[in-house]
């Protein structure tokens, strides 16, 4: 298989729109041209042709686990260790109520305040339906590693903070967890096709992320869920669905779990957004993760000297150290909803983060140093011009 450039090769191999430079693949990845004709073939031949006979011959009903093999690649996984479907929300709680099962003695879920909301919410939730008096600790993320104790079950935190791009030691934390008998949970939103994660070599006991980020799936697409193969055989499947049953089609009364990751299987997986990451896959494939990594702090470095050299009213919350920061460039700044607005409305493509945080994602699948350089432009502009404050940009749209 051929290996392709990063950027010099795989822009071509993405839809993007004429005069739009997209800084949001943090948040929803551009479109791969091959996913239309993927999604078509699925529609037409297999389910048009084929009907429900396509769960067979067609392998529907293995690309859970055959997706999650390639997925594996991404993140250091080992084969067999990753199951695709459901949603990331869903797949964290899979993980936590495991890794809670694991470490029955201990009542203490210890969390940073940058981690994504949702999964303080799920795990909230999980907490109010097991009724065992367990507790959610939250500290910043710089006092996770100094807040690890022998009281705590589980660590459960994002490797990369969704606002600030802010990036944990996953090595180093897995590592003085351990030591203090505590069970790792690590959501990869924001790493996965972003930087190289080694799951298997940092010793990571679960992890979850999604796919419509950095890895290009589209809107809605899958989420994952990794489970080390040494708790594969025990893991307690909390979200008992029939796909995870060890004889889904003998319709038993009663749930016997599948082995391995098997049993993390929830319900019928959603065949046409497979197809869709399947589709992104194959340029995943063919792409070097370490590559792409690189490109992505020279770029980071790039907007950060550019903006900041013409816009010093805003403020860098992003780590400048390569090995503390994800994909991702953030700046805070008090006008920064309606002047994201203004950005957008001039093609630079980025997010806003409340209270008050710009998010530039930086993908260099898509994203090289002459759009870099355009969209700093554009920001300098929108900020010192004070663009922002007109009128138009000040509405608040309800997906920010």
């Amino acid at each position: 298989m051929t290996k392709l450039s990063v950027y010099g090769d795989t822009k071509a191999l993405f839809h993007l729109p004429d005069g739009v430079i997209y800084l949001d693949g943090n948040s929803l990845g551009a479109l791969p041209l091959g996913v239309a004709e993927r999604v078509g073939r699925v529609i037409t031949s297999e389910w048009g042709n084929e009907l429900i006979r396509a769960w067979n011959t067609a392998g529907w009903y293995a690309q859970p686990r055959h997706v999650g093999d390639r997925i594996a690649r991404l993140i250091g996984a080992e084969a067999g260790s990753v199951m695709v479907g459901d949603t990331l929300s869903l797949k964290v709680y899979q993980a936590l109520a495991a890794a809670l099962d694991m470490n029955a003695s201990r009542k203490v879920i210890l969390s940073d305040t940058g981690n994504f909301p949702t999964d303080l919410y799920m795990a909230e939730g999980l907490i109010a339906t097991l009724g065992r008096g367990h507790q959610l600790r939250l500290v910043s993320p710089e006092e996770i590693e100094a807040a690890l104790s022998e009281d705590i079950a589980v660590l459960y935190i994002t490797e990369v903070d969704y606002r600030t791009g802010r990036r944990h030691d996953m090595a180093r934390l897995t590592a003085k967890a351990h030591a203090l008998g505590i069970v790792t949970v690590w959501d990869l939103a924001h790493s996965a096709g972003a930087l190289p994660v080694d799951l298997t070599g940092c010793g990571a006991d679960f992890a979850a992320g999604c796919t419509y980020k950095y890895i290009n799936a589209g809107p809605g697409a899958p989420a994952f869920l990794y489970v080390a193969p040494r708790h594969a055989g025990t893991a307690r499947a909390a979200l008992s669905g029939w796909m995870g049953h060890a004889k889904p089609f003998a319709f038993e009364l009663g749930y016997a779990a599948a082995g391995g990751v098997e049993r993390m299987r929830v319900g019928t997986p959603p065949v046409l957004a497979m197809a869709a990451l399947e589709a992104s896959l194959d340029i995943w494939d063919r792409v070097d993760i370490a590559d792409v990594r690189a490109r992505s702090l020279v770029l980071g470095d790039l907007l950060i000297s550019e903006v900041e050299r013409r816009c010093p009213s805003l403020k860098l919350v992003t780590p400048r150290a390569h090995e503390r920061r994800g994909s991702q460039i953030s700046f805070a700044f008090d006008g920064g909803y309606a002047a994201m607005q203004a950005l957008i409305a001039r093609g630079v493509i980025g997010d806003f983060r409340a209270p008050d945080i710009m998010r530039f994602g930086i993908t260099p699948l898509y994203i090289g140093e002459s759009e870099v350089m355009k969209a700093a432009e554009i920001i300098g502009k929108v900020i010192t011009g004070e663009v922002w404050r007109r009128p138009e940009y000040q509405v608040v749209n309800a997906v920010t």
